[in-house]
């Protein structure tokens, strides 16, 4: 069949098909009958909606609910609404791949902008993100709403004690890759984006290793506007329940542990309520250990920095990861949305003082010791408001399915398992140090903010260098990257480093991050993300006829040397192999390449 008409027979089987039918709420998507049953939904937040003859109305509302509209028409909406408020200010951080603007929008009591106006007001600023996945785009919306809200009606008081950055539309060429046939697990907009970048980019898993343009405007705009709490607007895969709104953050055993305490204690008591009093349901970040059996319980995850929720526990940013559940209808998540952003601007508001002194804390803790990954272990159980579901054997693929009914279950004290438990750790350097060529390490440590000084003239000191053994490469691409993990050897060195050797001290706000990104043992270190590789190729080779007559001379000389290759020769397999056996004199010789799988950035140590 032609493309066209497959795509049609698809759409006609969807809206025909009536095995799995939503026997509650109205068909609204293409997706509809394929998708679990939903009861209607009703809640005090629709009062946020305003009529279609309203001069502000959004997109979003004049099209019953139903769609998002796309980059030009967001941005020619924003526009008007910038151009009828003195508090809106509308800034490019950068342009995409495809040569689009990524505009966010300024919004404070003064108007300020640029982030040195803004910072003159002495309020906290709120950051908010949407479209990091463009099909998951009910941030967009949802902000759409609040800023005419605050323009335009009875919301202006939100910016009396906070600051809002607002970015519609993160992956703006993904945006535009849109069709209905985007996300089949998600219940609209109709038409949706796409999840990664026009060059196939997840930009959330781009935060440490900042490969996309993207994602390289984003952290530019954090380091110049510095807000105060950061949130980047999802939408789930995965599993049914009632929540409609979910939203997590780091762990206390992180790297930001006031952060925690903070978000923890202060932001989710308000926030929830806010939710629950406008007739949603919020809950904690779901990930269910076994899709098809909730009794095996559910994780609680303790990000990576390549995640926007780890990356901000890494560089003492709150950061709050929001994943609105897929299988509730567009309108309902967007709304709750809406309550959820306009509610951080009121708590981080009234409780700046206390959020202030949580960063603070965290920026000048300094800990002796730096976790580089974790383990898994349990947690306290949840009482978890989940679907009620059957398991059918399916004539399909021939395994067990899951039919989720619609129905509410509790299901209590469920088992929880979580990575917070500390695995491999290091001790926090004085400082590290990077010979001048690794410039593409350099530069990416620049762009994440981090402070460096580049030596005037060439210093001795004592260090630590590691060296590699049994590299394993990724089989695979991975986010345009080959990764790589090896084992580790330190030795302690005395050097001289040439002057233009960059000099980072951890003793700075962004220190656990530098550690994070140059410890090649972190989960997400730049050494893992294959920045590098090149040490790892050998250039150099000595022929068997150099080596074989060096090794005679060597062993003559050094009775050590041969006292050491007698006992190798008791390993019957190196024994056996010629190619080994010469290979071990060549490492020992002065002709080696000393520079091979050794790592080139160096430890200071206390």
């Amino acid at each position: 069949m032609h493309r066209l008409a497959l795509s049609t027979s698809i759409a006609t089987l969807l809206l025909s098909s009536s095995c799995f039918a939503d026997t509650h709420a109205k068909t609204q998507f293409i997706n509809d009958s394929i998708l679990p049953p939903i009861h209607t939904w009703q809640g005090k937040s629709e009062s946020l909606l305003v009529a279609s003859d309203n001069p502000w109305v959004t997109p979003f509302e004049l099209q019953n609910y139903l769609n998002s509209p796309s980059y030009a028409d967001t941005v020619s909406w924003f526009d008007k609404l910038v151009q009828s408020s003195p508090m809106l200010k509308k800034v490019s951080i950068g342009k995409s791949p495809q040569g689009r603007d990524i505009w966010m929008i300024v919004a404070s009591k003064a108007g300020a902008a640029t982030p040195v106006q803004l910072s003159q007001n002495n309020q906290p600023t709120v950051l908010v993100q949407a479209g990091i996945h463009s099909g998951e785009i009910d941030g967009k919306d949802a902000g759409m709403m609040l800023l005419r809200d605050i323009a335009h009606g009875n919301k202006a008081a939100l910016l009396d004690n906070a600051n809002l950055l607002f970015i519609p539309i993160l992956s703006v060429d993904a945006h535009e890759r849109s069709s209905q046939y985007s996300r089949v697990n998600q219940r609209g907009p109709i038409n949706m984006g796409w999840r990664t970048t026009a060059t196939n980019l997840n930009l959330n898993r781009d935060y440490a290793k900042a490969d996309a343009p993207e994602m390289q405007h984003l952290l530019s705009a954090i380091n110049q506007w510095q807000p105060d709490l950061y949130i980047d607007v999802h939408v789930t895969d995965g599993i049914d329940y009632q929540y409609d709104v979910t939203f997590g953050y780091n762990v206390k055993q992180g790297a930001s542990p006031k952060i925690f305490a903070w978000l923890d204690n202060t932001y989710r008591p308000e926030i929830e309520s806010a939710l629950s009093a406008n007739g949603h349901i919020p809950g904690k970040l779901i990930f269910a250990n076994d899709n098809t059996d909730m009794h095996k319980g559910v994780s609680y995850w303790n990000p990576s920095p390549r995640f926007s929720n780890g990356y901000g526990d890494a560089r003492h940013l709150p950061t709050i990861l929001i994943e609105n559940h897929s299988l509730k209808p567009f309108k309902q998540r967007v709304l709750g949305t809406y309550v959820m952003l306009e509610q951080t601007l009121k708590t981080v508001g009234e409780h700046s003082k206390t959020l202030s002194a949580a960063i603070n804390q965290d920026q000048q803790r300094l800990a002796s010791n730096i976790v580089l990954t974790w383990k898994d272990e349990p947690q306290a159980t949840w009482d978890f408001k989940g679907i009620d579901y059957t398991l059918e054997k399916s004539a399909i693929s021939g395994a067990n399915v899951v039919r989720w009914t619609g129905e509410p279950k509790l299901y209590k004290d469920l088992p929880v398992i979580g990575n917070t438990k500390a695995d491999i750790q290091v001790t926090r350097p004085n400082a590290y140090y990077i010979p001048s060529q690794w410039t593409a390490v350099i530069e990416k440590l620049a762009l994440h903010g981090i402070e460096m000084t580049s030596l005037a003239k060439p210093i001795t000191i004592t260090a630590e260098q590691y060296r590699f053994e049994h590299p394993k490469f990724g089989q695979q691409d991975y986010e345009s990257r080959q990764t790589v993990q090896a084992d580790t050897i330190s030795d302690t060195i005395k050097v001289t480093l040439d002057a233009g050797t960059i000099k980072i001290d951890t003793a700075q706000p962004l220190g656990n991050l530098a550690i994070l990104l140059l410890e090649p043992q972190a989960e997400d270190s730049l050494f893992f993300w294959g920045f590098f590789n090149t040490i790892f190729t050998r250039t150099e080779y000595i022929e068997d006829y150099a080596v074989e007559p060096l090794a005679v001379k060597m062993l003559a000389q050094n009775p050590q040397l041969k006292a050491e290759f007698d006992q190798a020769l008791k390993d019957k397999t190196f024994a056996s192999d010629s190619d080994a056996r010469l290979r071990w004199f060549y490492e020992r010789s002065p002709y080696y390449d000393q520079q091979y799988q050794v790592y080139p950035v160096l430890r200071e140590v206390r």
